[in-house]
């Protein structure tokens, strides 16, 4: 993606993606749910866990079983965060 400045010079304009689970907390904190209750619940591994706390992209496939245990769809348990540097 590239933008133009105020002089007519083209700019390289970089689309940094992050993902979020700030959703999959308070939902957590919502059910009173700790870390090893979804790891149970959802047959995750402490790993993937650990990704999550750190906001680290897991597979789809646990994703799909975090949604499983709260009857819900991905968005509302992560979301993509677009950064423009």
């Amino acid at each position: 993606m590239s933008d133009c400045n105020k002089n007519g010079i083209h700019k390289q304009v970089v689309l940094q993606m992050r993902i979020s689970y700030n959703k999959l907390q308070k939902l957590m904190i919502d059910n009173q749910m700790k870390r090893q209750d979804l790891m149970r619940a959802a047959e995750i591994t402490s790993y993937a866990a650990t990704k999550i706390n750190k906001n680290e992209p897991v597979s789809l496939e646990v994703l799909m079983r975090i949604c499983q245990v709260f009857h819900c769809d991905i968005g509302d348990i992560c979301e993509v965060i677009l950064d423009e540097d």
